[in-house]
């Protein structure tokens, strides 16, 4: 099998596929259109750079892909045609006049803002308080606390991400994430790329961020463990958050490892998070796929190709709609 360089991600009735030279997206718009957009992109993390360095490349890959997933996402809905419809706040109004930003950026950040927080405090606070609480008082070792503290984080996370699954929107998004899966493993087994063809592959896939956020918790129980435990509370939350670039780097460097090689160290190591994309991907539709397989044809082409397909796609969605416009007109004549 081939391997390629292309990840993806799903977004709001779409697919995001990131090449080297760029980031393409998909997405079927109400009117079951297939809206393609595309802007070049080069990560940091080149070789014979310091960011391109082990480990470092891994916390550079972790903020970049934080940085576009949310950039993606609210692109789409602006694809879709779904803006954001709620009426800004008098804060965010004010926000948006001190800084010289949009309404829709500032709101954007505040959500971005928000989300840490509550990542934060889900996986990182709460974790750090539920232990506390099962070891006041105890003598127990200190890995042996750092052992709990991260299973307790462990299963807050699996925790939300049935959580996650069990909401009917998210679902689809779910879906549009198998179909991210089985187009890249139709393309690595050489396989010509339609809907047909890619329906028969995995909808599981080595390289998925479910694979590296499930290192990153295991990682960390690890890597705790050795740093130890603090019996203050706010340390020992302090030095989470501290040392979780560190933990980062060190996960990517694991999962590159993993999804490299083929033999039973790798799949062992592969395996709970292979286990895990049983919930956060599933089968896909036809129509979805072929959102898919545009989205990963866009970013397989070379930048200006790219572009220029943006281009035809737009040209030939607005002469649609200045088709059904003259229709609609006509017929009210």
């Amino acid at each position: 099998m081939k391997k390629c360089s292309v990840g993806g991600q799903a977004v709001m009735e779409g697919v995001m596929m990131k090449a080297p030279g760029g980031i393409a997206m998909a997405v079927r718009d109400a009117k079951g259109r297939i809206i393609l957009d595309y802007k070049e992109y080069q990560t940091k993390a080149q070789k014979g750079t310091f960011y391109g360095l082990p480990i470092v490349r891994g916390v550079v890959a972790f903020v970049e892909s934080l940085t576009i997933g949310m950039n993606t996402l609210t692109r789409s809905a602006e694809l879709i045609g779904d803006p954001i419809d709620e009426e800004p706040t008098k804060f965010e109004k004010w926000l948006s006049e001190k800084l010289g930003k949009s309404v829709e950026k500032v709101v954007m950040g505040l959500a971005v803002i928000l989300a840490v927080a509550l990542s934060v405090g889900l996986f990182f606070l709460l974790p750090q308080f539920i232990s506390s609480l099962i070891f006041r008082g105890s003598a127990a070792a200190s890995a042996t606390k750092c052992l709990v503290e991260g299973l307790v984080r462990l299963c807050i996370f699996i925790g939300y991400i049935f959580f996650c699954a069990s909401v009917k929107d998210i679902k689809r998004v779910f879906m549009y994430h198998g179909a991210e899966h089985k187009t890249i493993a139709c393309y690595e087994a050489d396989d010509p790329l339609t809907p047909e063809n890619a329906m028969k592959h995995s909808r599981l896939h080595p390289r998925c961020g479910t694979n590296y956020l499930f290192l990153v918790m295991a990682v960390s129980i690890v890597f705790f463990a050795v740093v130890g435990w603090n019996e203050s509370l706010w340390l020992r939350l302090l030095s989470r958050i501290v040392f979780l670039p560190l933990v980062a780097g060190l996960s990517y460097e694991v999962l590159k490892l993993a999804a490299k090689y083929e033999n039973i160290f790798t799949k062992i190591i592969r395996a709970p998070g292979m286990a895990l994309q049983y919930i956060t991907t599933k089968e896909p539709t036809a129509d979805m796929l072929e959102v898919a397989i545009a989205s990963f044809n866009l970013a397989m082409s070379e930048p200006k190709e790219a572009m220029e397909a943006v281009r035809r796609n737009r040209e030939e969605t607005d002469a649609g709609d200045k088709a059904e416009t003259a229709e609609a007109l006509a017929g009210q004549a």
